[in-house]
C-alpha cells in the first residue's frame, strides 16, 4: 500500500508539473515545493499542496505565488458573431493572461447560477495572482438579468465588448444558424423572410438576429450597473483586417505591460484572416475552421433597409461609448 500511495503521489506529482510547463510558458522553470510535514514527497519531486485548487511556484529557487483559481478580472460579455473567440484567444497570447478554455454561461443560465460562485471559480483555469483571468459568454450582452448579477459578485470587473458593423453581424448570425440547421438536414427561411415583415414590409425587431445587431439598447442596460469607464469597446471589423492596434488598447485597458506584437499574429491567405504565434509555447495556430465562414447572398435593397434602420441606433452608440465606427 505505502509503494502504492507513492506511486500515485509520483504520478500526480509529474502531470501537475507537465500541465504547469504547458500551460505558463517555457520561459520559467516552476517546482511544486513539498509541505515539510510530508513524509511522502518523491524524491527530487513535487507534491500537491492542495489538490486541483492552490500550490506554491518557485523559479530558480525562489518562491513566487500560489497557483489558484480566480474569479474573473475581465470578461467578454459580447457580441454574439462579433469576433469574441478570436479577441479571446489574441488576448490569451499575453504571458499574463490566463482564460477560460470554453464559455461558462454562469450569469446568463438560471441552472448554472443556480449552482453557485464556487461552480463559477471552479470553471476558471489555475492562475498567479498577478494573471488576468478572462472568460467569455457572448449571450451575456444581450440577456437583461445578467449585467445585475456581474455587479453583484465584482462591481469593479472591466468588461469588453466586440462589435461589428450591425448588418454583417446579423447576416453572419443568421449564417452560423443555417449551416447548423442543414447539418441535420433541416429546412431553414430565407434570411430576407426573417429580417423583413411581410405583413409590414419593416425591418422585424423581434427576430434576434436584428435585436442583438441594437447595441445601444443593450449598452445602455450594462450603464445602470457600471461606468462606461469599466467598459471597453473592440472593433471587431478592424480585429479581422488589422488586429494589432484592437489588442493593444485592450493591453492598455486591462493594465497590461505590452506584450503582443506583429511577430504573434500572421496573416493567413488561405483562411482569409489573421492566425496566431506564440512565442512562448514555439506554436502556430488558427481559430476553427467554422470562423470565416462564408455568408449568404442577401438582396442590396433589403441589406440597404438594415442600415436605414440601424443609423440612428448606431448614432447613439457612438455618442456613448465616444468612438466612431465606419459603419454603412
Amino acid at each position: 500500500m505505502v509503494l502504492l500511495k507513492q506511486l500515485l503521489l509520483g504520478s500526480l506529482a509529474a502531470g501537475i508539473l507537465l500541465y504547469l510547463i504547458t500551460h505558463l510558458g517555457h520561459q520559467d522553470r516552476v517546482h511544486l515545493v513539498c509541505p515539510s510535514e510530508s513524509s511522502t514527497c518523491p524524491a527530487g519531486g513535487s507534491v500537491l499542496r492542495k489538490l486541483g485548487v492552490t500550490y506554491e511556484q518557485r523559479r530558480n529557487g525562489v518562491a513566487t505565488g500560489r497557483l489558484v483559481r480566480q474569479l474573473p478580472h475581465a470578461i467578454i460579455i459580447g457580441v454574439r458573431k462579433g469576433g469574441t473567440r478570436a479577441l479571446l484567444e489574441m488576448l490569451s497570447l499575453h504571458p499574463k493572461v490566463v482564460k477560460a478554455a470554453q464559455e461558462v454561461h454562469f450569469f446568463d443560465s438560471n441552472k448554472n447560477y443556480a449552482r453557485g460562485f464556487d461552480w463559477y471559480r471552479s470553471r476558471m483555469p489555475l492562475s498567479l495572482n498577478s494573471h488576468v483571468t478572462i472568460e467569455k459568454s457572448p449571450a451575456y450582452f444581450t440577456t437583461e438579468k445578467v449585467p445585475e448579477r456581474i455587479f453583484g459578485i465584482n462591481a469593479s470587473v472591466k468588461l469588453l465588448v466586440i462589435v461589428r458593423d450591425p448588418v454583417i453581424r446579423a447576416v453572419s448570425d443568421y449564417a452560423q444558424v443555417l449551416e447548423g440547421k442543414r447539418r441535420k438536414n433541416k429546412t431553414y427561411p430565407r434570411f430576407e423572410s426573417l429580417v423583413v415583415d411581410q405583413a409590414t414590409c419593416s425591418v422585424n425587431t423581434k427576430y434576434k438576429a436584428v435585436s442583438t445587431s441594437v447595441y445601444a439598447k443593450h449598452l445602455e442596460r450594462w450603464l445602470l450597473f457600471f461606468p462606461i469607464e469599466q467598459v471597453h469597446v473592440v472593433d471587431g471589423d478592424r480585429l479581422i483586417s488589422d488586429p494589432l492596434p484592437e489588442i493593444q488598447m485592450v493591453e492598455r485597458f486591462l493594465n497590461l505591460t505590452p506584450q503582443i506584437s506583429r511577430d504573434n499574429l500572421y496573416f493567413n491567405s488561405t483562411r482569409g484572416f489573421y492566425c496566431l504565434r506564440s512565442e512562448r509555447r514555439h506554436v502556430t495556430r488558427c481559430l476553427a475552421g467554422s470562423k470565416g465562414r462564408a455568408h449568404p447572398h442577401v438582396r442590396p435593397a433589403v441589406l440597404e433597409q438594415l442600415r436605414v434602420f440601424f443609423h440612428p441606433y448606431n448614432q447613439k452608440f457612438y455618442q456613448i461609448t465616444g468612438r466612431s465606427f465606419t459603419w454603412p
